[in-house]
């Protein structure tokens, strides 16, 4: 039997206990709270999947419960309806987080949508004219997946609870906000609440609206959504389908002689049957209930579009469905598989600005989601656009807090890196209703009947504005306008080292996402995602691809590495400034020894072949030969494209986003 004596370091617990997200660094003075006042550096009004991806960013960036607060009216995640789609850019995210396993899993992955038009043939009344990708644009995840809002929420909300012991308070009412601050300069957005009939008024420097289409925060600010709605009226219904239609379990969409109808598969219940959510358009001629008619006969059209929406009952979309779906039938599985069912008006507006400011320009008062931009859900962008809405938002309000950017060493001035969260995500809320009206036009349209002033529609058409817009609609080809974080322009006799302008396909482009590749590890073998490198921690990342000449001590690729481990990395907050390298295919084998130790001080885990896996350089646009300086903002943008020997352009970049040491 073997004796032996055994040691162990006083910290060796922390070795079993789960792994959390490293906090940002705080520079700012430790914040701490009076007994006199409850007050907080951000409160969050609602906890949908906008309220609560906030809320658990800004957990994850080290923000305590006496410093955060999150309130909802309800007393639990949502139980049925609204949205259910996550698109490839979100559930690039959530993998980001560690938190969409659940959803792959049990989640009804979308990877084909099928057309379907009227038919020349009068007996088969329809036909399928084609299959095709449900998302047609390199992205780590080929498909999307639908899956109930309420569990969505219930999977952030779960794992904000490994960083706040409160989570959500909910059960709370916002009842009124303003800016006051001659009560408290400091502190100066007062929110009145009322927990359980107990009301009480709060103070915070920030305020953020995440309370929906109807939010009481935006009107409070005096914020308004600027639009307009059609006439379109669509009822929609989750439930558990008996039908031999073909393609139930696709994505579908269907222009029939009755009306069109959108087929969105949904996951597997408890049950072990399997959801559908039908949207289903309500016939224009259908009248209104003459009980809600105007006696004074003024009716506007939007009373008559009131009124027909009102008409509608489960029974008529049942029927409007079944005559869109013939010769194929259509009906619920067994009585009580209704899930839910409502009906809506489609409406695109967006409010005319995302923040309010105080009287020295601070930006105090911030709205996300659908508080600050609505849209018909054909698309399937509702949850996704407000998620990424505090997606932008939570690391610049985490990094002013914290007292990490230029403008946060004097407290009370404004701060800039908070102005680009309006520029950049109204900038894409406008670009999501101009797709939304077009798309929603025409698929509300009949084919060839020149309805809605698109003039001789065609379902080649339809298809079109599908597919050309699947860069949007999947998330994955959004483009940020040139701001402080975003840095397009190149100086006068500078050559752009990124060759092509396929941004789609994954050409390095400023303001767009960075597009996963595959990696082998240099230090183990790993085969893995370049995005796994680039969690969301909050913190920016200096990639690095460097050239042929690597080796060569002499070398452009070793200087710059030398100098980005010693003149510009240490200038910076520790931990809030990564490096990230990959080498292109070099003559012979090499170890440690043969590179600059700065790349094994600072990149160690993160030094990955760029040819075995993926070829990286050809993906990105970069020739091997030249190399090239990549900053990846903290949300997985790219923020600016350099030169490989122009550490210089990256030192500026970063100088603009942070504070320096």
């Amino acid at each position: 039997m073997p004796v032996f004596t055994e040691y162990s370091a006083a910290s060796r617990e922390l070795r079993v206990l789960p792994s959390f997200a490293p906090p940002l660094p705080c520079l700012s003075p430790q914040f701490t709270r009076d007994d006199q006042t409850e007050k907080y550096e951000v409160v969050i009004i609602g906890a949908g999947p906008a309220g609560l991806m906030l809320h658990l960013l800004l957990a994850r960036y080290g923000l305590s419960d006496d410093s955060l607060l999150c309130v909802d009216a309800k007393p639990g995640t949502l139980k049925s309806g609204q949205a259910d789609g996550l698109q490839p850019r979100t559930l690039e995210v959530l993998k980001s987080l560690g938190v969409v396993d659940e959803i792959l899993n049990d989640g009804c992955h979308m990877e084909e949508v099928s057309f379907w038009k009227p038919s020349a043939d009068r007996e088969k009344i329809i036909e399928r004219t084609s299959i095709i990708p449900d998302v047609a644009v390199p992205a780590r995840y080929q498909h999307e997946v639908t899956i109930h809002q309420g569990r969505i929420e219930r999977i952030l909300e779960t794992d904000l609870l490994r960083y706040s012991k409160r989570g959500v308070q909910r059960n709370t009412k916002f009842l009124h906000a303003r800016i006051d601050e001659d009560g408290d300069l400091e502190f100066p957005v007062a929110a009145d609440l009322e927990t359980d009939g107990q009301r009480r008024t709060i103070r915070a420097k920030h305020l953020v609206g995440a309370d929906g289409a109807h939010s009481i925060v935006r009107r409070c600010m005096g914020l308004q959504l600027v639009g307009e709605s059609m006439d379109h009226i669509w009822g929609v219904v989750d439930l558990v389908v008996d039908t031999d239609f073909p393609d139930i379990r696709r994505r579908c969409a269907i222009h029939s002689p009755a009306g069109s109808v959108l087929v969105i598969p949904r996951e597997r219940i408890a049950t072990g049957d399997y959801l559908t959510r039908l949207y289903v358009q309500v016939p224009e001629e259908a009248s209104p209930d003459p009980a809600l008619t105007p006696i004074s006969g003024s009716a506007t059209p939007k009373d008559d579009v009131r009124a027909r929406r009102s008409k509608v009952t489960l029974e008529s979309i049942f029927q409007y469905a079944e005559d869109a779906f013939k010769p194929y039938y259509i009906r619920p599985k067994e009585d009580g598989v209704v899930d839910w069912w409502a009906a809506y008006q489609i409406g695109q507006r967006v409010s005319d600005n995302f923040t309010v400011k105080d009287s020295k320009g601070v930006n105090r008062v911030f709205i996300v989601g659908d508080a600050c931009h609505t849209h018909s859900p054909k698309a399937g962008q509702g949850m996704n656009v407000s998620m990424m809405d505090s997606y932008n938002l939570a690391w610049k309000l985490a990094y002013s807090i914290n007292g990490l950017t230029p403008d946060s060493v004097v407290p009370g001035r404004p701060d800039a890196l908070l102005d680009t969260y309006h520029l950049e995500r109204h900038t894409i809320a406008l670009e999501l209703i101009e797709f939304d009206r077009a798309f929603s036009s025409m698929f509300s349209g009949k084919i060839g009947s020149g309805d809605d002033g698109v003039e001789g529609l065609t379902h080649d058409q339809f298809l079109e504005v599908f597919s050309t817009g699947n860069g949007f609609t999947s998330g994955c080809g959004i483009e940020y306008p040139e701001n402080l974080t975003v840095e397009k322009t190149l100086e006068q006799d500078t050559k752009n080292p990124i060759n092509g302008t396929d941004y789609l396909s994954g050409i390095l482009r400023p303001g767009r996402r960075l597009l996963d590749v595959r990696i082998k590890r240099h230090a183990d073998g790993n085969r893995r995602h370049l995005q796994d490198d680039f969690l969301s921690t909050g913190r920016f990342r200096i990639l690095c691809l460097t050239s042929l000449d690597l080796l060569d001590p002499q070398g452009i690729s070793a200087k710059v590495l030398t100098t980005l481990g010693t003149s510009v990395l240490p200038r910076f907050p520790a931990f809030t400034v990564e490096q990230v390298v990959i080498h292109p295919r070099l003559g012979k084998t090499f170890t440690w020894r043969n590179v600059p130790h700065e790349l094994k001080k600072y990149s160690e885990m993160r030094f990955h072949s760029g040819y075995e896996l993926d070829d990286v350089y050809q993906i990105y646009g970069v020739n091997p030969a030249q190399g090239a300086l990549v900053v990846i903002r903290p949300d997985g943008y790219v923020g600016t494209i350099a030169a490989l020997a122009d550490v210089s352009r990256v030192d500026r970049y970063l100088e603009g986003c942070l504070r320096t040491i």
